[in-house]
Parts: structure tokens; sequence; C-alpha cells
């Protein structure tokens, strides 16, 4: 049996190339099942987790559902927050390595789907010290971060071209959410529009297959569904459509004042001058000053959610939770606690899209009911928030089971999402990415234009010249046709300005030549730096109104370190986005 097992290897190493190899689809369908059922794994696990640690923090049944949960109001639902955020602090140090953790959307849009694996452990771990220990943050962020890392740690160790590994690691969000909410049309569709950022023929499979796999995966280890029963829903007419577009407009309003209000809570965590290790503690404290008064402020909300949803509750007590969620929310992301606001703006959404059923009702008795309205409130502040309309409006579509809804759900998310785009510009993940200093928009593969450097685009055979020159000294060392330009520099060797050797050289010819090189600066104030990419460096020119630019080391020092022309940045810049049109193309075909 030994002589055979080397050309058993040999063949098993030869089929692993041709179906694994880069390009194969075959092969990226087999990794998005993988992928997905690694993720529906990862889903249990973690959740498997979380209500672990809620039975033994706060005695509740296992699964039971912690806002939910008829709680004692005492001491724990303060003391128990507080240790989650003092756990948190531990484990942000513990983390060796610094900077900040990069998540899929970011991943694909600036690393080609590049993901540490190690720093995704951490955020898992951060993400169950809150939530496990009661703060108001959802399990997504660590569902999608953990198995968008292993499947983007399965796509390295194959070697998977740069557009597989992006799709690779929609795979893992869609398998994520598909096993979280038993939605595998909203895992499939999350991860197009909000992980991947494109749809095509080549990832629908892939990404489809994930989330299908995961969701089996979730249901046979759990067998727990997310069910909503909106009463039967029989006709649709267009007064029916009305309230769905004035909840959308509602919805993206209050979802841009909850994103709004976590970034401030940050920014006043920041000037309260409490060490930076105390403010996960403070924000669990004031979480659970707020849980004294409704424990349905505790974790993501999924009990809170059935709770409002299946009982009749009075309007003031819908308002009030509401605000005491969104709080508890912006008062968890803001102090410094990992976790995510998808399932808090369901939560949210629902809150609205029932407390306007109240003034409805009373207007037009019998339009819809407040669980549809409810439904539809959830995927409209859901698109307000995290985005993606039709991966929400395939959510209102599983959970309901009731298809005449998915197209009042279409209408509020589209709405909803209209109003966010033209008044706001960001979802909550993005403009995190925005105050970071970041242009990413969305999951679109910008990395590219990011590699597109001015240190790399820049000449380094410049001609300089020092800033103390003559123009006849400059005349004899620079003879007309040597060069079009030269940089000025002092002393140091530090930037002072562009001059043109044929305007130096017709003023020899002037009634009154000058005698100084500075009467022929230009450009003094315009610099390039070598991380600029190539469309800021395009836009700088546009700007400045010339043809070429000095490239300096930094904006202190100004070192001259080379020299970029419009024309060439143009065509590489042309030359780059041709190239990455005709690969979605070949994608698409």
């Amino acid at each position: 049996m030994k002589r055979y097992r080397p050309a058993l290897t040999i063949r098993l190493n030869w089929l692993r190339r041709r179906v694994f190899s880069r390009g194969n689809e075959i092969g990226l369908i087999l990794l998005g099942i993988a992928a997905g059922g690694m993720a529906g794994l990862v889903v249990c696990a973690v959740s498997g987790l979380s209500s672990l640690m809620h039975t033994l923090l706060y005695g509740v049944g296992f699964a039971e559902g912690l806002s939910g949960a008829d709680l004692a109001r005492g001491w724990p639902l303060v003391v128990v927050p507080v240790c989650g955020g003092l756990l948190t602090v531990v484990l942000v140090h513990l983390r060796r390595r610094r900077g900040s953790i990069i998540d899929p959307i970011e991943a694909n849009a600036l690393y080609g789907g590049r993901m540490s694996l190690t720093d995704s452990i951490w955020v898992t771990l951060q993400n169950l010290a809150s939530n496990g220990f009661g703060l108001s943050a959802g399990l997504e962020a660590a569902y999608t971060q953990l198995s968008s890392g292993i499947a983007s740690k399965l796509g390295v160790k194959l070697k998977l071209r740069r557009e597989d590994m992006r799709v690779l690691v929609g795979c893992g969000s869609a398998g994520a959410i598909a096993a979280a909410f038993g939605a595998p049309l909203t895992g499939a569709f999350y991860a197009f529009e909000l992980i991947i950022g494109t749809y095509t023929s080549r990832s629908l499979i892939p990404v489809v297959s994930a989330a299908i796999a995961a969701w089996l995966c979730a249901r046979a280890m759990s067998g727990q569904i997310f069910v909503i029963d909106v009463g039967k829903l029989w006709g649709i007419s267009a007064l029916d459509v009305m309230p769905a577009v004035m909840l959308g407009v509602i919805c993206a309003v209050l979802g841009i004042l909850v994103m709004i209000g976590v970034v401030r809570t940050e920014r006043l965590a920041a000037r309260s001058g409490l060490p930076v290790w105390l403010r996960p503690a403070a924000g669990g404290l004031l979480v659970g000053l707020l849980a004294l008064i409704t424990p349905q402020v505790l974790s993501a909300g999924h009990g809170a959610l059935h709770l409002n949803l299946e009982h009749d509750v009075a309007l003031p007590a819908l308002i009030l939770l509401f605000v005491l969620k969104a709080a508890a929310s912006a008062l968890t992301i803001g102090s410094g606690f990992r976790g995510g606001l998808f399932f808090a703006s369901l939560l949210l959404g629902g809150l609205v899209g029932k407390a306007l059923a109240v003034p409805l009702d009373w207007l037009v008795p019998g339009m819809l009911s407040a669980p549809a309205l409810a439904v539809i409130g959830m995927s409209a502040f859901g698109v307000a928030v995290i985005g993606g309309p039709l991966a929400m409006t395939f959510l209102a579509l599983e959970v309901t089971g009731e298809f005449p809804i998915a197209v009042l759900v279409l209408a509020a998310a589209m709405t909803s999402s209209l109003v966010v785009r033209q008044s706001f510009g960001y979802s909550f993940s993005t403009w995190r990415f925005h105050l970071r200093g970041e242009t990413i928009r969305s999951a679109h593969d910008v990395g590219w234009i990011r590699n597109l450097t001015v240190g790399r685009l820049m000449r380094r055979d410049l001609r300089t010249a020092p800033a103390a020159i003559s123009p006849d000294e400059f005349r004899r060392s620079f003879p007309l046709g040597s060069t079009q330009r030269v940089i000025v520099t002092d002393q140091d060797g530090a930037y002072v300005a562009m001059v043109s050797v044929p305007e130096i050289h017709a003023d020899a010819s002037a009634a009154e030549p000058s005698q100084q090189l500075s009467a022929f600066f230009r450009h003094q104030g315009d610099i390039l730096l070598p991380g600029m990419n190539a469309r800021q460096a395009a836009s700088l020119f546009e700007t400045s109104q010339t043809e070429a630019l000095a490239v300096v080391s930094d904006r202190i020092e100004r070192r001259v370190i080379g020299l970029l022309s419009e024309a060439h940045t143009l065509r590489r810049y042309s030359e780059e986005l041709d190239k990455q049109r005709r690969t979605m193309i070949g994608l698409v075909e």
C-alpha cells in the first residue's frame, strides 16, 4: 500500500490545484459553502456563549432573551455592566497589535479582502464582554468579523486573486447574517450591498450558497427561527404606501440623530477628563442606571422586540423605551465597548412603527396592523443606520412570510435610504471611517487607487537650483532647451518654489531684466506628498493650474524628493481604471 501513497498524494495535490486554482469558479463556490458552514458554527458558538453569560450573570433562562426577561431591580443591573467595562479595558490592553482593527467593509474597499484573524478573535471577545454583560450592543459585529476573518484566512492560504478574496469575505458575512436571523436571502444581499459593494453573476452562486449553508448549519444546531407574525395581509392599496413612505422619512431622521448621538457621546467621553481605561466602566454604570428604569435596554434587544410586538403597549411607554434604548446604545458604543447597532436599529424601528400605528389607527381605522408597521419601521430604521435596502426588504419578507408586506417595506426602505444619502451621506460604519479621515463610502474596491501613490509615480531625476542664485547664473547653468522647469531649494534642500526655464531666458531680452530669481517663483505653496494617491494629485493639478508639481518628504521639512507631471498622472490613472473595468467585465461575463 505504501507505494501507492505518493501517487495518491500527487493526485490530491493536482485536484486541489485544479479546483482551488486562482479564478476557478467551481472552487470559489466550494470555498463559499465552506465559509458559510463555518459562519453558521461561529454564530451558534458566539450566541451560545452570550446566552450562557446571561444565565450566569443575570439568572435568566438559557436563550430566553435578556431584554425580555422579568429581572428584579437591584444591584446586579448596575454592577454587571460595570464589570463588563473593566473586562473590555483588559481585553483592549491584552491585544499586542496597536492601531484600528480592519472590518470586512474596510478590508474589501482597501486591502483586497485581507483581514487579520487574530484581530477578528479580539473583536469577538470584546463584543462578548459587552453583549454578554448586558450592555446595549448586538453580536452582529462578532458574527461578521470572525466569519469574514476565517474566510479571509482561508483565501490567503489558497492564494486567491484579489477579486475572489473580496467575494469570499462577502461569503463569510453573508453566512453570519443568514445564520443570525435565519434569513439566507437577507444574508446574501447584505453581502452584495454592504460587504462586496456590487453584484455580479460570478459572485451570485458562492454568496447565496454560503448563506444557505450557514442557515442550514445554524438551523440544525439551534433549531431557533426568528419569526414575526404580522397577521394576514390581503391586498395593498395606494393608501397603504403613504404611511410606509412617511415612516421611512421618520426613521431616516431618527436614525441620523442616533448616529450623531453615538459620536457626540464619544467626544463627550474624550473631553470628560476620565482616563481611557475608566470610560467603559463609566458607560456601563450609566447603562445600568437606565436598566433600573427598564431592563429592556439591556443586550441587543431580541426579547424586548418580541415583547413589544406581541403585546399591547401604551404610546408613552413605546416613546420612553425608544429614548432609553437609543441612549443606552449611544452610551455603550460611545464609551468604548465593541458591538453593532444592527439589531438595536431593528428594535428602535419596530418601536417607531408601532408608535405610529396608534395615531394612524385613530385617523384611518383598519389600514395596517401595528405589527405590520413595526416590521416596516424595523427595515426603514435598519436602512438608515446600517444601509442595504434590499437586504432589509428581504429580512422583512423572510421573518414574516408575507409577500405583500415586502412592497411596503421596499417603499419605506428606499425613502429612508434616499433621505439619509441626500441629507447625511453615510451609514454608521462609513461615517466612522469618515471621522477617522478615510474616504470610504462603500465596499467598492478603491484599494488600487491607494496603491497608485505619488511616491510610485514621481520622477526622481529632477533639476534643482539654490534660491540665492542670480538670474544670469541660472541661465548659464540651465541653457534654453536643457529642461522645462527647475525646482528651487534653500540651503537645507527644502522646497522654495518652481521656476520656468523659458520664462527666465525670455526675460533676458527685456528692457529691464529682473535682478532676483524670486521674481520668477511659482507655486510656492503647491506641493505633493508621496503618500497622496493619483486622484488627490489630479485634483491638486487642477486647483493649481500647472503641468507639474514638486514632491516633498512632508509639510514640515519640505525636502524635495521628486517631480510629478499631470500628464503622467492622468495616463497612469486611466490605465489602472481601464484595467479595473476590464476585470469587472470579465467577472460579469
